[in-house]
Protein backbone atom coordinates (compact mmCIF):
# COMPACT_ATOMS: atom_id res chain seq x y z
CA UNK A 1 0.00 0.00 0.00
CA UNK A 2 2.74 2.33 1.07
CA UNK A 3 4.22 1.75 -2.97
CA UNK A 4 1.05 2.29 -4.48
CA UNK A 5 0.42 6.03 -2.29
CA UNK A 6 3.53 7.00 -3.18
CA UNK A 7 2.70 5.66 -7.28
CA UNK A 8 -0.49 7.98 -7.12
CA UNK A 9 1.58 10.80 -5.10
CA UNK A 10 3.74 10.82 -8.17
CA UNK A 11 1.81 10.56 -10.86
CA UNK A 12 -0.71 13.44 -9.29
CA UNK A 13 2.85 15.56 -9.42
CA UNK A 14 2.89 14.48 -12.96
CA UNK A 15 -0.04 15.89 -13.51
CA UNK A 16 0.68 18.79 -12.47
CA UNK A 17 3.38 19.58 -14.49
CA UNK A 18 1.90 17.97 -17.72
CA UNK A 19 -1.19 21.11 -17.14
CA UNK A 20 1.30 23.71 -16.68
CA UNK A 21 3.47 22.91 -19.55
CA UNK A 22 1.83 23.71 -22.98
CA UNK A 23 4.97 21.13 -24.96
CA UNK A 24 2.59 18.47 -23.25
CA UNK A 25 -0.07 19.79 -23.97
CA UNK A 26 0.87 20.29 -27.73
CA UNK A 27 2.58 17.02 -28.16
CA UNK A 28 0.04 14.60 -26.24
CA UNK A 29 -3.09 16.39 -27.43
CA UNK A 30 -3.39 18.70 -30.11
CA UNK A 31 -0.97 18.05 -32.36
CA UNK A 32 -2.00 14.00 -32.24
CA UNK A 33 -5.34 14.67 -32.73
CA UNK A 34 -4.35 17.02 -36.25
CA UNK A 35 -2.52 14.75 -37.25
CA UNK A 36 -5.23 12.48 -37.34
CA UNK A 37 -7.76 14.63 -38.73
CA UNK A 38 -5.50 15.95 -41.80
CA UNK A 39 -4.45 12.08 -42.70
CA UNK A 40 -8.04 10.53 -42.36
CA UNK A 41 -9.98 14.03 -44.55
CA UNK A 42 -6.67 14.37 -47.01
CA UNK A 43 -7.26 10.69 -48.14
CA UNK A 44 -11.32 10.89 -47.45
CA UNK A 45 -12.57 9.88 -51.00
CA UNK A 46 -10.30 6.46 -50.81
CA UNK A 47 -8.31 7.02 -54.39
CA UNK A 48 -7.86 9.53 -56.12
CA UNK A 49 -9.90 10.63 -59.02
CA UNK A 50 -10.30 12.66 -62.38
CA UNK A 51 -6.77 12.87 -62.34
CA UNK A 52 -5.40 14.92 -65.57
CA UNK A 53 -4.31 12.92 -68.66
CA UNK A 54 -3.58 14.34 -72.24
CA UNK A 55 -3.88 13.08 -75.40
CA UNK A 56 -2.17 13.25 -79.10
CA UNK A 57 -4.40 11.88 -81.32
CA UNK A 58 -3.16 12.20 -85.05
CA UNK A 59 -5.76 9.60 -86.12
CA UNK A 60 -8.90 11.24 -85.23
CA UNK A 61 -11.27 8.43 -86.65
CA UNK A 62 -14.16 7.47 -84.73
CA UNK A 63 -12.81 4.38 -83.17
CA UNK A 64 -9.72 6.66 -81.61
CA UNK A 65 -12.70 8.61 -80.17
CA UNK A 66 -14.38 6.40 -79.04
CA UNK A 67 -11.26 5.25 -77.25
CA UNK A 68 -10.55 8.84 -75.74
CA UNK A 69 -14.21 8.84 -74.45
CA UNK A 70 -13.57 4.95 -72.54
CA UNK A 71 -10.27 6.71 -70.89
CA UNK A 72 -12.41 9.76 -69.67
CA UNK A 73 -14.90 7.33 -68.72
CA UNK A 74 -12.56 5.74 -65.78
CA UNK A 75 -13.35 7.69 -62.29
CA UNK A 76 -9.74 7.91 -61.61
CA UNK A 77 -9.06 9.28 -65.15
CA UNK A 78 -10.32 13.04 -66.82
CA UNK A 79 -9.09 13.84 -70.52
CA UNK A 80 -7.65 17.58 -69.40
CA UNK A 81 -6.17 18.62 -73.07
CA UNK A 82 -5.98 17.40 -76.30
CA UNK A 83 -1.83 18.24 -77.59
CA UNK A 84 -0.99 18.52 -81.51
CA UNK A 85 2.30 16.65 -81.07
CA UNK A 86 4.09 14.55 -78.48
CA UNK A 87 6.54 17.68 -77.64
CA UNK A 88 3.77 19.69 -76.53
CA UNK A 89 2.33 16.94 -74.22
CA UNK A 90 5.65 16.02 -72.51
CA UNK A 91 6.07 19.73 -71.90
CA UNK A 92 2.61 19.72 -70.17
CA UNK A 93 3.77 16.60 -68.14
CA UNK A 94 7.11 18.43 -66.87
CA UNK A 95 4.42 21.62 -66.03
CA UNK A 96 2.95 19.12 -64.38
CA UNK A 97 -0.57 20.14 -65.65
CA UNK A 98 -1.29 16.51 -66.36
CA UNK A 99 -0.27 13.07 -65.18
CA UNK A 100 0.27 11.17 -68.46
CA UNK A 101 -0.80 11.33 -72.02
CA UNK A 102 -1.85 8.33 -74.82
CA UNK A 103 -0.29 8.68 -78.01
CA UNK A 104 -2.26 7.50 -81.17
CA UNK A 105 -0.27 8.03 -84.35
CA UNK A 106 -1.67 8.04 -87.90
CA UNK A 107 -3.10 4.90 -89.65
CA UNK A 108 -3.91 3.06 -86.37
CA UNK A 109 -7.66 2.26 -87.32
CA UNK A 110 -6.13 0.87 -90.90
CA UNK A 111 -3.45 -0.96 -89.41
CA UNK A 112 -6.56 -2.37 -86.84
CA UNK A 113 -8.59 -3.42 -89.81
CA UNK A 114 -5.84 -4.68 -91.50
CA UNK A 115 -4.50 -6.54 -88.32
CA UNK A 116 -0.95 -4.92 -89.00
CA UNK A 117 -0.26 -4.47 -84.99
CA UNK A 118 -0.11 -0.68 -84.86
CA UNK A 119 1.09 0.44 -82.23
CA UNK A 120 -0.34 3.16 -79.89
CA UNK A 121 2.10 4.78 -76.82
CA UNK A 122 1.27 5.89 -73.26
CA UNK A 123 3.56 8.22 -71.12
CA UNK A 124 3.02 8.47 -67.46
CA UNK A 125 4.78 10.27 -64.93
CA UNK A 126 6.03 7.91 -61.49
CA UNK A 127 7.22 10.86 -60.10
CA UNK A 128 3.39 10.44 -57.89
CA UNK A 129 3.63 6.80 -57.74
CA UNK A 130 -0.17 6.52 -56.97
CA UNK A 131 -0.79 8.56 -59.77
CA UNK A 132 1.49 6.81 -62.30
CA UNK A 133 0.68 3.23 -61.59
CA UNK A 134 -3.37 4.09 -61.55
CA UNK A 135 -3.37 5.71 -64.88
CA UNK A 136 -0.89 3.43 -66.28
CA UNK A 137 -3.78 0.59 -65.47
CA UNK A 138 -6.25 2.96 -67.06
CA UNK A 139 -4.16 3.60 -70.48
CA UNK A 140 -3.43 -0.26 -70.53
CA UNK A 141 -6.90 -1.19 -69.82
CA UNK A 142 -8.33 1.36 -72.95
CA UNK A 143 -6.02 0.09 -75.00
CA UNK A 144 -6.86 -3.42 -75.42
CA UNK A 145 -10.43 -2.07 -74.92
CA UNK A 146 -9.55 -0.37 -78.39
CA UNK A 147 -8.30 -3.52 -80.37
CA UNK A 148 -11.39 -5.78 -78.91
CA UNK A 149 -14.09 -3.55 -79.89
CA UNK A 150 -12.12 -3.70 -83.60
CA UNK A 151 -11.69 -7.35 -83.11
CA UNK A 152 -15.53 -7.36 -82.14
CA UNK A 153 -16.80 -5.14 -85.18
CA UNK A 154 -15.10 -7.39 -87.54
CA UNK A 155 -16.26 -10.68 -86.45
CA UNK A 156 -20.02 -10.26 -86.03
CA UNK A 157 -19.70 -8.05 -89.43
CA UNK A 158 -18.93 -12.30 -90.35
CA UNK A 159 -21.52 -13.78 -88.78
CA UNK A 160 -20.11 -14.86 -85.47
CA UNK A 161 -22.86 -14.64 -82.04
CA UNK A 162 -21.72 -12.66 -79.54
CA UNK A 163 -21.26 -15.69 -77.23
CA UNK A 164 -18.44 -17.03 -79.80
CA UNK A 165 -17.35 -13.13 -79.89
CA UNK A 166 -16.63 -12.95 -76.33
CA UNK A 167 -15.21 -16.47 -76.04
CA UNK A 168 -12.73 -15.63 -79.15
CA UNK A 169 -11.69 -12.60 -77.33
CA UNK A 170 -11.23 -13.85 -73.91
CA UNK A 171 -10.58 -17.31 -73.98
CA UNK A 172 -10.09 -17.50 -70.01
CA UNK A 173 -11.97 -15.41 -68.12
CA UNK A 174 -10.40 -13.90 -65.13
CA UNK A 175 -12.38 -13.82 -61.53
CA UNK A 176 -10.47 -11.17 -59.41
CA UNK A 177 -10.93 -10.87 -56.01
CA UNK A 178 -9.37 -7.87 -53.85
CA UNK A 179 -8.86 -9.51 -50.07
CA UNK A 180 -9.19 -6.89 -47.25
CA UNK A 181 -9.61 -3.88 -49.21
CA UNK A 182 -12.00 -4.67 -52.36
CA UNK A 183 -12.63 -0.67 -52.76
CA UNK A 184 -8.32 -0.85 -53.40
CA UNK A 185 -8.83 2.47 -50.38
CA UNK A 186 -5.80 4.01 -49.88
CA UNK A 187 -7.06 5.80 -46.65
CA UNK A 188 -7.34 2.38 -45.38
CA UNK A 189 -3.93 1.42 -46.59
CA UNK A 190 -1.64 4.18 -44.98
CA UNK A 191 -3.12 5.32 -42.44
CA UNK A 192 -3.30 2.58 -40.73
CA UNK A 193 0.33 2.68 -40.53
CA UNK A 194 0.87 6.60 -40.88
CA UNK A 195 -1.17 8.02 -38.37
CA UNK A 196 -0.02 4.96 -35.05
CA UNK A 197 3.71 5.63 -36.28
CA UNK A 198 3.30 9.17 -35.87
CA UNK A 199 1.28 8.93 -32.59
CA UNK A 200 4.44 6.57 -31.53
CA UNK A 201 6.74 9.56 -32.43
CA UNK A 202 5.29 11.63 -29.58
CA UNK A 203 5.84 8.91 -27.27
CA UNK A 204 9.17 8.23 -28.00
CA UNK A 205 9.94 11.97 -28.06
CA UNK A 206 7.84 12.75 -24.50
CA UNK A 207 8.52 10.53 -22.29
CA UNK A 208 12.88 11.15 -22.34
CA UNK A 209 11.60 14.57 -22.31
CA UNK A 210 9.56 14.01 -19.26
CA UNK A 211 12.69 12.23 -17.45
CA UNK A 212 15.24 14.74 -18.95
CA UNK A 213 13.04 17.69 -17.84
CA UNK A 214 13.71 16.21 -14.16
CA UNK A 215 17.22 17.07 -14.34
CA UNK A 216 16.97 20.48 -16.28
CA UNK A 217 15.08 21.90 -13.71
CA UNK A 218 16.45 19.62 -10.74
CA UNK A 219 13.95 18.46 -9.84
CA UNK A 220 15.32 15.12 -9.97
CA UNK A 221 16.33 14.38 -6.01
CA UNK A 222 12.99 15.36 -5.43
CA UNK A 223 11.08 12.93 -7.72
CA UNK A 224 13.34 9.67 -6.75
CA UNK A 225 12.66 11.36 -3.11
CA UNK A 226 9.24 10.65 -3.33
CA UNK A 227 9.77 6.96 -4.42
CA UNK A 228 12.03 6.71 -2.01
CA UNK A 229 14.85 6.54 -4.43
CA UNK A 230 12.98 3.55 -6.38
CA UNK A 231 13.96 3.52 -9.38
CA UNK A 232 10.66 1.80 -10.83
CA UNK A 233 8.70 3.40 -8.79
CA UNK A 234 9.63 6.96 -9.85
CA UNK A 235 9.08 6.03 -13.52
CA UNK A 236 5.93 4.23 -12.69
CA UNK A 237 4.74 7.01 -11.26
CA UNK A 238 5.49 9.65 -13.82
CA UNK A 239 4.54 7.77 -16.77
CA UNK A 240 1.21 6.63 -15.85
CA UNK A 241 -0.33 9.46 -16.66
CA UNK A 242 1.11 9.95 -19.96
CA UNK A 243 0.53 6.04 -20.11
CA UNK A 244 -3.24 6.56 -19.69
CA UNK A 245 -3.55 10.02 -22.17
CA UNK A 246 -1.70 8.50 -24.96
CA UNK A 247 -4.08 5.23 -24.99
CA UNK A 248 -7.29 7.92 -24.76
CA UNK A 249 -6.01 9.44 -27.83
CA UNK A 250 -4.66 5.85 -29.39
CA UNK A 251 -8.28 4.25 -28.69
CA UNK A 252 -10.09 7.20 -29.99
CA UNK A 253 -8.28 7.24 -33.31
CA UNK A 254 -8.43 3.47 -33.53
CA UNK A 255 -12.62 3.65 -32.94
CA UNK A 256 -12.77 6.66 -35.15
CA UNK A 257 -10.83 4.75 -38.12
CA UNK A 258 -12.72 1.12 -37.33
CA UNK A 259 -16.37 2.33 -35.97
CA UNK A 260 -16.99 5.47 -37.71
CA UNK A 261 -14.99 5.31 -41.27
CA UNK A 262 -15.79 1.74 -40.66
CA UNK A 263 -11.83 0.69 -41.88
CA UNK A 264 -12.16 -3.36 -42.37
CA UNK A 265 -11.21 -4.80 -39.02
CA UNK A 266 -12.48 -8.55 -38.85
CA UNK A 267 -10.25 -9.69 -36.03
CA UNK A 268 -12.32 -7.88 -33.82
CA UNK A 269 -12.20 -5.62 -30.80
CA UNK A 270 -9.66 -7.35 -28.66
CA UNK A 271 -6.79 -7.55 -31.15
CA UNK A 272 -7.41 -3.56 -31.50
CA UNK A 273 -7.56 -2.73 -27.35
CA UNK A 274 -4.23 -4.80 -26.94
CA UNK A 275 -2.18 -3.35 -30.05
CA UNK A 276 -3.32 0.60 -28.89
CA UNK A 277 -1.90 -0.60 -25.76
CA UNK A 278 1.43 -2.43 -26.74
CA UNK A 279 2.21 0.78 -29.55
CA UNK A 280 2.22 2.67 -26.22
CA UNK A 281 4.23 1.16 -23.94
CA UNK A 282 6.68 -0.45 -26.53
CA UNK A 283 7.33 3.38 -27.32
CA UNK A 284 7.54 4.31 -23.85
CA UNK A 285 9.85 1.76 -22.77
CA UNK A 286 11.92 2.29 -25.87
CA UNK A 287 12.05 5.81 -24.71
CA UNK A 288 12.96 5.14 -21.48
CA UNK A 289 15.79 2.70 -22.24
CA UNK A 290 17.44 5.31 -24.56
CA UNK A 291 17.43 8.02 -21.90
CA UNK A 292 19.03 4.69 -19.46
CA UNK A 293 21.68 4.39 -22.23
CA UNK A 294 22.17 8.30 -22.41
CA UNK A 295 21.67 10.36 -19.94
CA UNK A 296 21.25 13.17 -21.99
CA UNK A 297 17.92 15.14 -22.53
CA UNK A 298 19.41 16.32 -26.23
CA UNK A 299 20.79 13.31 -26.93
CA UNK A 300 18.17 10.78 -25.99
CA UNK A 301 15.57 12.65 -27.90
CA UNK A 302 17.65 12.48 -30.74
CA UNK A 303 17.70 8.89 -30.61
CA UNK A 304 14.42 8.44 -29.67
CA UNK A 305 13.37 10.99 -33.12
CA UNK A 306 15.68 9.06 -35.54
CA UNK A 307 14.19 5.70 -34.95
CA UNK A 308 10.83 6.75 -34.80
CA UNK A 309 11.62 8.33 -38.33
CA UNK A 310 13.62 5.06 -39.72
CA UNK A 311 10.83 3.08 -39.06
CA UNK A 312 8.47 4.05 -41.01
CA UNK A 313 10.56 2.98 -43.90
CA UNK A 314 11.21 -0.70 -42.18
CA UNK A 315 7.90 -1.20 -40.97
CA UNK A 316 6.54 -2.88 -44.53
CA UNK A 317 3.80 -1.01 -45.31
CA UNK A 318 4.51 0.67 -47.95
CA UNK A 319 7.96 -1.47 -48.89
CA UNK A 320 7.35 -5.46 -47.83
CA UNK A 321 10.41 -6.58 -45.44
CA UNK A 322 11.00 -9.31 -47.64
CA UNK A 323 12.04 -7.58 -50.50
CA UNK A 324 14.79 -5.65 -48.56
CA UNK A 325 18.36 -7.29 -48.30
CA UNK A 326 18.51 -10.07 -45.64
CA UNK A 327 20.32 -7.71 -43.12
CA UNK A 328 17.77 -4.64 -43.55
CA UNK A 329 14.86 -7.42 -43.19
CA UNK A 330 16.78 -8.13 -39.66
CA UNK A 331 17.22 -4.68 -39.02
CA UNK A 332 13.54 -3.79 -39.30
CA UNK A 333 12.80 -6.27 -36.13
CA UNK A 334 14.34 -3.34 -34.11
CA UNK A 335 11.74 -1.11 -34.40
CA UNK A 336 8.55 -1.35 -32.45
CA UNK A 337 6.63 0.06 -35.92
CA UNK A 338 7.49 -2.87 -37.80
CA UNK A 339 5.78 -5.48 -35.03
CA UNK A 340 2.81 -3.12 -34.74
CA UNK A 341 2.52 -3.68 -38.57
CA UNK A 342 2.35 -7.25 -38.48
CA UNK A 343 0.09 -7.49 -35.96
CA UNK A 344 -2.42 -5.19 -37.43
CA UNK A 345 -2.33 -7.20 -40.45
CA UNK A 346 -2.54 -10.45 -39.02
CA UNK A 347 -4.54 -9.89 -36.39
CA UNK A 348 -7.28 -7.20 -37.34
CA UNK A 349 -7.01 -6.51 -40.83
CA UNK A 350 -7.00 -10.39 -41.88
CA UNK A 351 -8.69 -11.39 -38.74
CA UNK A 352 -6.06 -14.65 -38.20
CA UNK A 353 -5.64 -15.54 -34.51
CA UNK A 354 -2.98 -13.74 -32.56
CA UNK A 355 -1.34 -16.72 -32.21
CA UNK A 356 0.18 -16.05 -35.57
CA UNK A 357 1.58 -12.95 -34.16
CA UNK A 358 3.23 -14.14 -31.16
CA UNK A 359 6.62 -13.10 -32.30
CA UNK A 360 5.19 -9.81 -32.77
CA UNK A 361 3.45 -9.73 -29.98
CA UNK A 362 6.53 -11.10 -27.84
CA UNK A 363 8.72 -8.36 -29.44
CA UNK A 364 6.72 -5.60 -28.57
CA UNK A 365 6.58 -6.85 -24.85
CA UNK A 366 10.47 -6.80 -24.94
CA UNK A 367 10.51 -2.79 -26.20
CA UNK A 368 8.07 -2.18 -23.35
CA UNK A 369 10.67 -4.08 -20.58
CA UNK A 370 13.56 -2.79 -22.31
CA UNK A 371 14.16 0.28 -19.16
CA UNK A 372 14.81 -2.96 -16.62
CA UNK A 373 18.29 -2.74 -18.07
CA UNK A 374 18.76 0.54 -17.02
CA UNK A 375 16.98 1.37 -14.33
CA UNK A 376 20.53 1.32 -12.44
CA UNK A 377 21.83 4.49 -14.63
CA UNK A 378 18.75 6.72 -14.71
CA UNK A 379 18.80 6.31 -10.73
CA UNK A 380 22.98 7.09 -10.70
CA UNK A 381 22.06 10.15 -13.06
CA UNK A 382 19.29 11.76 -11.03
CA UNK A 383 21.01 11.29 -8.22
CA UNK A 384 24.42 12.65 -8.86
CA UNK A 385 24.28 14.30 -12.45
CA UNK A 386 24.44 18.13 -13.28
CA UNK A 387 22.13 19.05 -16.23
CA UNK A 388 24.77 20.10 -19.47
CA UNK A 389 23.00 22.49 -21.77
Amino acid sequence: MHILRQIYRIALRECGIIIKNPIYWFCMVLFPIFIIWFFTSMMQAGVPTDMPVGVVDLDNTTTTRAMIRRLDAFQTTKVAATYDNVNQARKAIQENKIYAFLYIPRGTTTGLATASQPKISFYYSNVTLVAGSMLYRDLKTVAALGSAAVGQQKLAAVGKTGNEIRTFLQPIALDLHMIGNPWANYNVYLTTAMVPGLLMLFVFLITPYSIGTELKFKRSREWMAMADNKTWVALLGKLLPQLMLFLTIFYAFEFYIYYVLEFPHPGGIFPILLLGLLAVTSAQGFGIFAFGLMPSLRMSMSVCSLWAMISFSTSGATYPAFAMSPFLEGVAQLFPLRHYYMIYQIGIFNGFPLADAWFNIAALVCFSLLPLFTLWNIKRSMLLYVYIP
